[in-house]
């Protein structure tokens, strides 16, 4: 499968697949964050695509697109972030024109869990099977005041998903007890739960060294005795890097290469 990435933009920012570090995640007495395995699999569940220059953007909290006052240390990327839409919205150009297969479409908004004081990321899903011009990422400031975007730091977040799926899934809303085995299994792992942590209070030598239960972040259940893996566990997501096309070596699919 292919997420052709077609460059409009000579200086077109940089793309890399998600990283799973953050600032706020290091800040935390011996990392604790990075063991919450949600995380950094969201973290790292798409592409990012990065900040070519040092951005400073502030706003006087106006109406107005001229109430945004936007400076970037390199001339060269003057045109890379605007003030668009007005109202404290500002648009970062991706540099891109990106096609999906059919049927899928980028979902694309802030990298996940990258906070910034100030300024929030609008969402946006794209369809990107068809569509033929860029797409934009926008930030809306959240207070009047001044909000910095760092050299290498991602302005937008992107990951593949099969949108038309959506409309066929139907949320049911079901009692625990009409699901017996899964009950046992919730009730367990209460059980055991509690007693981690009342041991951890208790200052447990064995619990203490353990530090953490590990059953979601190794894929097994409380009664699992540590025998076998959730079928399809996953731990760690190994995105492919974006690579340069070689046309005598990649055999492009046929709609995209007439489109470019």
């Amino acid at each position: 499968m292919y997420l052709e990435c077609f460059r409009v933009m000579e200086n077109a920012p940089q793309i890399i697949s998600g990283r799973a570090e953050r600032d706020w995640m290091d800040g935390f007495h011996i990392r604790f964050p990075y063991r919450c395995l949600p995380l950094t699999m969201a973290n790292t569940t798409g592409w990012e695509i990065l900040c070519p220059t040092d951005i400073r953007i502030c706003w006087n909290g106006g109406k107005d697109k001229t109430d945004v006052t936007i400076s970037c240390r390199d001339r060269e990327f003057s045109h890379f972030v605007e003030s668009h839409f007005s109202h404290g919205v500002v648009t970062f150009h991706t540099g891109y024109l990106f096609r999906t297969p059919p049927q899928c479409a980028l979902l694309a908004g802030g990298a996940p869990n990258h906070v910034k004081d100030g300024i929030q990321p609008l969402t946006g899903l794209v369809e990107t099977d068809w569509l033929p011009f860029p797409f934009t990422m926008n930030w809306i400031m959240t207070r009047p005041g001044i909000v910095r975007f760092k050299k290498g730091e991602p302005f937008c977040f992107f990951q593949l998903t099969e949108h038309h799926k959506m409309d066929a899934v139907k949320p049911v809303i079901r009692r625990i007890e009409d699901a017996p085995v899964l009950q046992q299994e919730y009730e367990t792992w209460s059980k055991v739960r509690r007693e981690f942590n009342q041991n951890l209070m208790n200052g447990d030598v064995q619990t203490v060294k353990q530090a953490w239960q590990k059953f979601y972040f190794k894929g097994e259940k409380p009664d699992s005795d540590g025998e076998g893996q959730a079928e399809g566990h996953v731990n760690k997501r190994r995105l492919h890097m974006p690579e340069i096309a070689d046309q005598s070596s990649v055999e492009m699919p046929a709609e995209s290469v007439t489109d470019a």
